[in-house]
């Protein structure tokens, strides 16, 4: 399973991004989305999920401004972002899981993650 993420990039305060992860090597519909992040200094964190049949699971700081879906017939998983806050800067990372993503795991395929960076 090979991710392909895009959509990062430079956004003031209060705007917006839409983060894409394109799956390829397998069919898609089996497989749990997710998206982590890590800022600078600090561990990984879980950000958003999307099970095999669309139930979204979300961090409480993004609750609210984040919605993650998905586009089966594209293999796709998107993370759109809005009210951005400084706070929200970090390396954005696709993950998918054949099954269930735990947010505290380490499980699946990793993208090579995109940055995301807050500013003004």
């Amino acid at each position: 399973v090979h991710l392909a993420e895009s959509g990062g990039g430079l956004v003031q305060p209060g705007g917006s991004l839409r983060l894409s992860c394109t799956l390829s090597g397998s069919i898609f519909s089996p497989y749990a989305m997710g998206w982590y992040r890590q800022a600078p200094g600090k561990q990984r964190e879980f950000v958003a999920a999307i099970s095999t049949d669309g139930s979204p699971n979300y961090a409480d700081s993004v609750k609210g401004r984040f919605t993650i879906f998905r586009d089966n017939a594209k293999k796709t998983a998107h993370l759109q972002m809005n009210s951005l806050k400084p706070e929200d800067t970090a390396v954005y990372y696709c993950n998918a899981v054949r099954g269930v993503i735990i947010p505290s795991g380490d499980f699946g395929s990793w993208g090579q993650g995109t940055q995301v960076t807050v500013s003004s």
